[in-house]
This record gives structure tokens, C-alpha cells and sequence, in this order.
């Protein structure tokens, strides 16, 4: 009770002053804190994956490619309705990059190489050069215009051009009203 006493009895002009050392003093506080308290995004982002990484990131990557490519072949003439179902082999793959050397003497190639790795101190990780999407191993197609054999070999041809596969991992259907 005496500080609140003590505070009422101060002056205007000095009320102000020690409500902006107590303000400055929390502000300290909380940045001293902040310091302390460790940042788990951050963390996993400097072991080299982010939260997305796995089976979430792969699962949302085969729906995208799906609703994608459904969009894509409904544009195709006499197509109809369209659903695909896609697979994927494998998550997403990183590739570090590298820095190598190269010696030779005589008959013999001598090759090095090491990852290239960034950060200081106990936040140093592999430089990631790129991300591999997952491997789509096969795709099937259902749609509403499967009667015409015209059809069929677009959706066929236009499945294995945007997924990058052969159109014998391709199966093409009737879609079920």
C-alpha cells in the first residue's frame, strides 16, 4: 500500500515519468524473456524441414495435382464431368548442394565433395539447392464423355503430358452419375 500511496501523492509531471519507467521496465522484461523462451517454428526450420514436411505436405500436393487436373481435362471437348485419383511413390525429396574438388595426378582421379552448409553457430544446416515434388506413379481418370473413343485418347494423352508419366499408368473410366 505505500507505493500506491506514495504514487498519488507525486506530483502530475512525476506520475507521468514513473508510468514510463514502468512501462520501459515491463518492455525489458518481455524482451529478456523472449530471448529465453525458444521459438519451435524456428527451430524446425533450422533443422532443415519446415511443419509442412511429409506425409501432410505430400497429401496436399496429390489433392492440388488432382483438383488441377480435373480442372484441366473438364476443359477438353466432350470430356463432361471429370474426377481423378491420383499416386505418389514418394514425399518430397530435398537436394543439398555441394562443393567438390577435383584432383588428379597420373592415372587417377582423386573427387571430393561436401555439403555446403550455412548458419553460425548451433543453428547450422545443409544448404538446400532444390525440392523434388513426390514421384506420381499412376493416375486414374473418370469422366462423364469415356463413350468416345476421341475422348478417351485426349484424357490419355493430356493426363501423361501434365503428370509426366506413360499413358500405361493411366486408366480411364466411365464416371458414375
Amino acid at each position: 500500500m505505500e507505493v500506491a500511496e506514495k504514487f498519488r501523492n507525486l506530483p502530475k509531471e512525476k506520475k507521468l515519468l514513473a508510468v514510463v519507467m514502468m512501462l520501459g521496465v515491463a518492455g525489458l522484461i518481455f524482451i529478456m524473456l523472449s530471448a529465453v523462451v525458444p521459438d519451435s517454428k524456428k527451430d524446425t526450420e533450422s533443422a532443415g524441414y519446415s511443419l509442412e514436411d511429409g506425409a501432410d505436405s505430400t497429401e496436399k500436393y496429390r489433392i492440388d495435382t488432382e483438383k488441377r487436373l480435373e480442372e484441366f481435362l473438364s476443359n477438353i471437348d466432350g470430356a463432361g464431368d471429370v474426377k481423378v485419383c491420383i499416386t505418389v511413390a514418394t514425399d518430397q525429396r530435398y537436394v543439398y548442394a555441394t562443393e567438390g574438388k577435383r584432383n588428379q595426378s597420373g592415372n587417377t582421379t582423386e573427387e571430393e565433395k561436401k555439403y555446403v552448409i550455412i548458419g553460425n553457430g548451433s543453428e547450422k544446416t545443409a544448404l538446400v539447392e532444390t525440392v523434388q515434388p513426390p514421384a506420381i506413379t499412376g493416375a486414374v481418370v473418370a469422366c462423364s464423355g469415356y463413350d468416345s473413343p476421341a475422348v478417351q485418347e485426349q484424357i490419355y494423352k493430356a493426363t501423361s503430358a501434365v503428370l509426366g508419366i506413360s499413358t500405361g499408368k493411366i486408366y480411364v473410366t466411365k464416371l458414375k452419375h
